[in-house]
């Protein structure tokens, strides 16, 4: 055993000397090694910030949770110039769903508006992103309120003009979250009160998130701007009962709302019935894509960065042949030879893979500091694998040298070398 570390020990020393007294030959070596390891952790950290990033800005939601809209939220048949001319949800099929009960826990109605300025006496605010809802998004979505409360059933069904606030509304119109409460805003050309304000949430998915929402009642804007729900994305959100057999509850709804359209037997549905967890799963698989095409293409840096190490390799077994001549001839046997020119291969496929990584982290932290509150992701997982294919590389590059230096006879290798 502790011959096996010795020769460890002196393979490891080989290698640094290699780096030293070489520095342009190893340094033109590791370079397609760095680019490979670098490439890879940044492809798949960039690919895992993203997908935890999209996941989060929907895990409010539960993954049961079904949104109907006439648009599909992933791969489907019907093309979409098709999708396109399907009628939008309307609050009457929202109210037909609520009264049918049968495993439903809660259905919603939500309504995209048109962006405008918010002002409060001498303060105007302009980022802002509206959306009109019904009461039941608060239970659907979780929402956390911070101050105040959310608007209730009576005051959703009458259109009262009341706001829910997102944190930096509320911090840029006001001042602070608790002086927003109570306060009178003019937004559409009517005033609207704030009786309520979320707390803070960060960045979310494409840079938005709940802190610059503004949430008011959906038929407080169907007074403002009619029943025409053509541009503002209207859906119907509906959270099944805990337990629910989810394929027959789709299968009623669309049944429910096929009957309402009046669509015979013969035509196809003019709406989709959308799942979150479908929605989660269409974004594995495409994440699951990237990596799958980012891989490839950091392979071809790593092939480049294996045949500089095979390269080095060679040079170095021809440099040394003298040297294992002594060794051979002194005793060493062939395994001893052979792992002493893997294991230095495998250090300078290592040190070129630990350079990516770092790399890897310096890019990570600086644009997570340049993207604000979007993290990205280098997770110790990652950094397992850079170090696996760093080793991998190393042992597949390492080992034909590794096998002719094994097999040089003892008496030839020490006349060469001379």
């Amino acid at each position: 055993m502790l011959i096996y570390l010795r020769v460890l020990k002196e393979s490891f020393n080989f290698a640094i000397n290699a780096l030293r007294n070489n520095k342009l030959r190893t340094f033109l070596s590791l370079v397609g090694v760095t680019i490979g390891i670098f490439s890879i952790i940044a492809i798949l950290a960039a690919v895992d910030s993203l997908k935890k990033e999209i996941e989060g800005s929907i895990s409010s939601l539960d993954t049961s949770t079904m949104i109907i809209t006439r648009f599909s939220f992933g791969p489907t048949d019907v093309p979409r110039w098709k999708s396109e001319q399907f009628p939008d949800a309307t609050y009457e099929e929202y109210q037909l769903l609520k009264r049918s009960g049968n495993g439903i826990d809660e259905v919603a109605f939500a309504l995209n508006v048109p962006n405008t300025t918010m002002k409060y006496e001498d303060n105007t605010l302009s980022s802002v992103d509206f959306a009109a809802i019904t009461y039941e998004h608060y239970e659907i979505e979780s929402l956390k309120i911070e101050e105040g409360r959310f608007y209730n059933e009576s005051e959703s069904n009458s259109g009262s003009q009341v706001l829910v606030i997102g944190h930096e509304v509320a911090v840029e119109l006001f001042g602070s979250v608790e002086a927003s409460i109570g306060k009178t805003v003019r937004m559409y050309g009517r005033k609207f009160t704030v009786i309520g304000a979320l707390e803070k949430e960060g960045s979310g998915f494409g840079g938005g998130s709940k802190d610059t929402v503004v949430l008011f009642p959906v038929n407080a804007a169907r007074k403002i701007f009619g029943n025409s729900t053509r541009n503002g994305f209207a859906r119907i959100i509906v959270k099944p009962e805990k337990g629910v057999d989810e394929a027959e509850l789709i299968a009623f709804i669309t049944q429910k709302l096929r009957i309402h359209r009046g669509l015979k037997t013969d035509q196809e549905n003019t709406f989709f019935v959308n799942q979150l967890k479908g929605l989660v799963e269409f974004i594995d698989d495409i994440t699951g894509m990237m990596n799958i095409v980012g891989l490839l293409i950091s392979g071809f840096s790593l092939l480049v960065g294996g045949f500089g190490i095979a390269n080095i390799m060679f040079v170095s077994v021809k440099e040394r042949t003298n040297l294992i001549g002594i060794q051979k001839s002194l005793g060493a046997k062939r395994r001893f030879i052979l792992l002493q020119f893997l294991f230095e291969a495998v250090v300078l496929a290592v040190i070129g893979g630990v350079i990516g990584m770092f790399f890897v982290w310096v890019l990570a932290q600086v644009a997570s500091y340049m993207a604000g509150d979007f993290e990205f992701v280098l997770s110790a997982w990652n950094m397992f694998i850079g170090s696996s294919v760093s080793i991998v590389i190393g042992l597949i590059a390492g080992i034909l040298p590794a096998i002719s230096a094994s097999r040089l006879d003892p008496v030839e290798a020490i006349r060469t070398g001379m």
